[in-house]
């Protein structure tokens, strides 16, 4: 008989510990599982990313809802890992926003992002952003929170106004979205160290603040430790593990392009044995002849 899992905390839970949780980027159950393995505690889903390797299309709010909801719920078959996941903005109205929750939350989800982008949104370090109310957002808010079924699922709350209205007005917004009584608060694309730190002054002694690392981004690019010593509670990379994929195909597909075979990279891949041991596959053909063992012991 197996033994009894060990039992991770939840998120909520690792959020009380002072240290900073780093969350990678991924973006289907293949990367989550390579997370994991790596020792990581939580994972991130950006709607980016789902979008990117998906649809082969840009992070304008052309996903739907239905479709991160599928990915998550691959990864969270996969790996045990809590998984943060972005809902963009709820996909609609404060009536859409619940359903979303309530798809998520089936489907998997830690945490779910909910950002004040008016539709369709775009990714939080582009231009040309705009925003709704910060009196609609706190609805949307509110609908997320009676939506949840259990409270171990956390609402994360996001608004974009940096860009578009300013710091202060950003800080304002978000002291509007903590009084809802959300779980964490992301103020996205703070532009300078200053802004990251006045942030934390004034929210990370009550609420985990969530810091976005992108390579190329309008934030400066830290590490976790680094910004959990300013106050950050969460830090993730969402991006970059489809920059990194992305940039070692374009390497592989035109090198096999030139030389019409894969010997000048083999030393970067896994060989067909290495992948399936990352996998599982020895285990999972092991657990499948057990399974057909056993019905052959009882006839």
């Amino acid at each position: 008989m197996n033994a009894p899992a060990t039992r991770r905390p939840s998120l909520r839970e690792r959020l009380a510990e002072p240290r900073p949780l780093l969350a990678p980027g991924v973006y289907d159950a293949l990367t989550a599982l390579l997370a994991e393995q790596a020792g990581f505690e939580a994972l991130y889903l950006s709607g980016g990313a789902v979008a990117y390797t998906q649809l082969g299309r840009s992070d304008v709010g052309l996903t739907t809802a239905s479709e991160t909801a599928d990915v998550l719920a691959r990864i969270t078959d996969r790996v045990r890992l809590p998984v943060i996941v972005d809902g963009d903005t709820g996909y609609g109205n404060a009536l859409n926003v619940q359903r979303t929750v309530r798809d998520f939350e089936r489907a998997g989800a830690a945490m779910i992002q909910l950002e004040d982008q008016d539709f369709p949104k775009r990714c939080g370090h582009l231009a040309g952003k705009s925003l709704v109310s910060t009196a609609e957002m706190q609805g949307k808010l509110r609908a997320a929170l009676d939506a949840r079924q259990s409270r171990e699922t956390l609402i994360l709350a996001r608004t974009d106004a940096v860009a578009v209205e300013g710091v202060e007005a950003a800080f304002a917004r978000a002291e509007a979205y903590l009084e809802c009584g959300v779980d964490a608060l992301f103020i996205e694309a703070l532009r300078s160290r200053e802004q990251m730190q006045a942030a934390c002054d004034r929210f990370a002694g009550r609420v985990p603040l969530l810091a976005n690392m992108i390579e190329g981004g309008q934030t400066p690019v830290s590490s976790a430790a680094d910004l959990g010593r300013v106050g950050f509670r969460i830090v993730i990379f969402p991006g970059g593990t489809a920059r990194w994929v992305a940039a070692g195909l374009q390497h592989y597909f035109a090198t096999l392009r030139q030389d019409g075979t894969t010997a000048a990279v083999q030393d970067r891949m896994l060989k067909f044995d290495e992948l399936n041991g990352v996998i599982g596959t020895p285990e999972l053909l092991a657990l499948g002849e057990g399974y057909a063992a056993e019905a052959q012991a009882r006839r």
